[in-house]
């Protein structure tokens, strides 16, 4: 849809263009440009000299302020990139640090000393899983969502 309006607008400043170019096909000016000075030149490419002038003095000045913006941007996004990249050296850890070498500033992913680590016996089941592992017997059964739900079996 954009294209299509975009092709629809250039086409009515053509026919603009050369409408105002047929209206005024006729008329001739005298053209004084300080050094020289130019007679009877159309009314129509004098018009057309003035909008192309206009249009290279404008993309010039976008080309200035766009290589600006650009340049600034540039600069955030690395100063960004430095701070991010700070942030995660500083707040990262290794999940599988051995514990003989634990990284400076971080905790090794052992046992607190004096304490043993868990064994099969110590660890408690969750009441989901118990429910999810019921035998089929016909009873109700308990989903972890925790509804109610009868078991077909």
């Amino acid at each position: 849809m954009t294209r299509f309006l975009g092709v629809l607008s250039v086409l009515v400043v053509v026919l603009l263009a050369m409408g105002f170019a047929a209206v005024n096909a006729g008329h001739r000016v005298t053209l004084d440009l300080w050094l020289i000075t130019l007679y009877r030149v159309p009314v129509a490419l004098v018009a057309f000299c003035g909008l192309f002038a206009g249009m290279v003095l404008m993309f010039v000045t976008g080309i200035h302020s766009d290589l600006k913006v650009r340049k600034i941007l540039r600069e955030r996004l690395a100063d960004e990139a430095r701070q991010e990249q700070t942030w995660i050296d500083r707040n990262q850890r290794d999940l599988f640090a051995e514990q003989d070498s634990p990284e400076a500033g971080e905790k090794a992913l052992s046992p607190a000393k004096g304490k043993d680590p868990p064994t099969a016996d110590t660890i408690q089941e969750s009441p989901t899983e118990e429910a999810i592992q019921a035998p089929r017997t016909g009873e109700a059964t308990r989903d972890p969502m925790n509804e109610v739900t009868p078991d077909v079996g």
